[in-house]
C-alpha cells in the first residue's frame, strides 16, 4: 500500500503543479467581446476548461489518498468489490470497478445503437 500511496502523492503533486501553472496562465484575461479575441481568447478558454478538469483530478487524488490512509483504497464505492489492479494502474484515482463504471456511464449516456 505504501507504493500506491507514494504514487498517488506524486500524481497529486504533479496535478497541483499543473493547476498552479494554469492559474498563472489565467491570471491575465485578454480583453475580447462577442466574436472577438482570436487566438488569445481561444487559448484562455482552453486553459479555463483544462483548469476545471485538473481541479476534479486533484479532488479525486485527494480522495484516493484518504482511502489509502484508511485502508479502503482499491474498493469500488458502488459495489464494494476490489478494483482490478490493472485499472488502478491506469486510473489510480478511480472510485469504481469496470462493471460499475460501465453501469454509471450507460445510465447517463446510452450505448450506441440503443433507443433512449
Amino acid at each position: 500500500m505504501t507504493s500506491e500511496r507514494e504514487r498517488l502523492e506524486a500524481d497529486l503533486q504533479e496535478a497541483e503543479r499543473e493547476l498552479q501553472e494554469l492559474e498563472e496562465q489565467l491570471y491575465d484575461r485578454p480583453e475580447f467581446g462577442l466574436g472577438e479575441g482570436g487566438a488569445d481568447a481561444h487559448s484562455w478558454e482552453m486553459a479555463l476548461a483544462r483548469k476545471e478538469r485538473v481541479i476534479a483530478h486533484v479532488d479525486a487524488l485527494r480522495e484516493a489518498l484518504t482511502k489509502a490512509r484508511e485502508g479502503t483504497y482499491g474498493r469500488c464505492e458502488r459495489c464494494g468489490a476490489q478494483i482490478d489492479p490493472e485499472r488502478l494502474e491506469i486510473l489510480p484515482a478511480t472510485a469504481l470497478c469496470v462493471d460499475c463504471a460501465r453501469a454509471v456511464d450507460t445510465s447517463v449516456t446510452p450505448p450506441l445503437g440503443s433507443r433512449a
